[in-house]
């Protein structure tokens, strides 16, 4: 039980990536805030896992949601020991000159400014409890940028630099930062990282991949549930590929 008693908030954990974290937490222990838009869909994963889950409805690119997100954690649970900012949000993979300004401050609110927003609501939490640990998905995409996914890679860099420039920062007060660095996955955005989900273009994509597959909820939660424990108690400012190799 890796994190038992341990209260995690994950955003973004409806489907994907966030619901198998949200899973794999709570089958180490920990008590789950599942914070998703989707608000039917993080119901069904809080009461998949049961008891120690709480569903949330956020959108993390509004501040007041955030803050609410973590006062509820706060009040159910009474503590916060583990903040994962998983949202996430991108456009579909083609000519950046042709992403709309909407599309493009949508990605920069989730992938980008929600960080800002939980950190200023977590931190202060982590600091009066003596530490904790905050990581955020990020993507290979933000390590080894190609064409088509301009804006989205981008938000995905700042994302990595933000977590090393944080983790220096509040070393001091024992919270620890780190993300994941996630190749393409399954999940519900994988035709927009694609262009068009065709049988074709899964084998280009794969064909990347040393070790030939996409990556799964579970690569990521396992990655995700080894930062977050005690076991990585000395490692910050990582950001951790998760990508069969595709970064080599």
């Amino acid at each position: 039980m890796r994190l038992k008693d341990k209260v995690a908030i994950i955003t973004g954990s409806a489907s994907g990536f966030g619901e198998g974290m949200a899973k794999r937490f709570a089958e180490e222990g920990a008590k789950i805030v599942v914070a998703d838009l989707n608000a039917k869909g993080a119901e069904r994963v809080a009461e998949e896992i049961g008891k120690n889950a709480i569903a949330i409805t956020t959108d993390v690119s509004l501040r007041s949601e955030v803050e609410e997100m973590v006062y509820a954690a706060k009040s159910v649970f009474g503590r916060v020991d583990i903040m994962v900012n998983n949202a996430g949000y991108t456009h579909s993979n083609g000519d950046m000159l042709k992403v709309e300004e909407n599309t493009f401050d949508l990605i920069t609110a989730i992938n980008m400014k929600a960080i800002y927003f939980s950190t200023l609501a977590v931190v202060p939490i982590m600091e009066r409890q003596g530490g904790g640990a905050i990581i955020t998905t990020a993507s290979t995409a933000g390590l080894r940028p190609r064409p088509g996914l301009t804006w989205y890679n981008a938000s995905k860099g700042w994302a990595i630099t933000a977590t090393k420039s944080m983790a220096v920062e509040l070393a001091p007060k024992k919270i620890r930062v780190n993300c994941l660095c996630p190749v393409a996955g399954e999940t519900g955005m994988l035709a927009q990282f694609m262009g068009e989900d065709t049988p074709e273009r899964r084998a280009q994509f794969k064909s990347v991949i040393p070790l030939g597959r996409f990556s799964t909820p579970l690569d990521i939660a396992n990655a995700a549930l080894w930062l977050a424990s005690d076991e990585a108690e000395f490692i910050t400012g990582v950001a951790l590929e998760v990508d069969g190799g595709r970064c080599v």
